[in-house]
């Protein structure tokens, strides 16, 4: 029996992580540890195999007050988490990095691959992760693996998010734009799914998962729409003022913009993806429909 321990309570991918491994009650036996409670030092990890970490503050944000936020929690917390993991003599310590490390998308129409040895986080959340990243790379050795899972968008039914607000939108228009973006994205199953082979075969490195195949702004929407039964009308003929719209407004190009990893980073080998593109949406679509 594999004994995991996840450090971060009540997440949004701890929780579901930990519902997916407990489906084989009889293989892991899982805890999760309240990191907002400053006793969680004197925790003994030391009878634990594995520790999956998952704290830390999810979501960006323009105020430059919670700065000092970020790297208290996504880099200090986690990089001392996973030195007591090692004195413990934890086997296994897995991190939830993220794409975000790799700064803006590219622009409407633009599909180069992140390069993904060229950092350029632009925010504090970005180099907080980026920093505990790095660092808790150097904590690997024989005894001490480590798995850095840098996580493309996340989605899935209850999660929180660009993807919930853009299922909403796609409801509420009577024609959407047809505008033909590439994203890396995986679906909560999926990625829980990845994170279980990591711990199965005791995997160590830097990880890339997500699902089989990009997703689109377009298809994102279409397939919402065709999951409550709604015709899909779609056009093109805003496309050139979508694009201008996306060089002075931001939130334009995070919809309408590219941001892929190259799929074959994406360990698809293992086998980890378990529900492919189209029934995630109505997945998703269809729980946000029943809340």
């Amino acid at each position: 029996m594999k004994k995991v321990l996840i450090t971060g309570a009540n997440s949004y991918i701890g929780t579901n992580v930990e519902k997916w491994l407990l489906k084989d009650k009889e293989k892991y036996q899982v805890e999760t540890l309240d990191m907002k409670d400053p006793n969680w030092k004197n925790f003994d990890f030391s009878k634990f195999d594995v520790v999956f970490h998952v704290a830390g503050i999810a979501h960006v944000s323009k105020d430059k007050k919670l700065d000092d936020l970020y790297y208290k929690v996504n880099r200090d917390l986690a990089i001392e988490t996973a030195l007591k993991a090692k004195q413990s003599k934890v086997k296994q310590f897995i991190f939830m990095s993220s794409m975000i490390i790799y700064g803006k998308d590219n622009k409407i129409g633009k599909y180069n691959h992140v390069n993904v040895n060229n950092y350029n986080p632009i925010n504090a959340y970005g180099q907080s992760k980026l920093d505990a990243d790095l660092e808790i790379q150097k904590l690997n050795d024989s005894s001490f693996l480590t798995s850095i899972i840098r996580t493309p968008v996340v989605y899935g039914p209850g999660a929180k998010g660009n993807f919930p607000r853009l299922q909403k939108l796609a409801l509420k228009l009577p024609i959407i734009p047809n505008i033909n973006n590439q994203r890396s994205m995986i679906y909560i199953d999926n990625l829980a799914n990845f994170v279980k082979i990591l711990i199965d075969k005791k995997l160590e490195g830097v990880f890339y998962p997500q699902n089989e195949k990009y997703l689109s702004t377009f298809e994102i929407m279409k397939q919402t729409k065709l999951s409550v039964g709604k015709k899909v009308r779609s056009t093109k003929l805003f496309n050139w003022l979508i694009k201008l719209f996306s060089i002075f407004i931001p939130t334009v190009n995070k919809v309408y913009g590219n941001k892929t990893y190259d799929i074959g980073l994406a360990n698809h080998d293992l086998n980890y993806v378990v529900v492919n593109n189209e029934e995630s949406i109505i997945k998703t679509a269809v729980q946000q429909r029943n809340q």
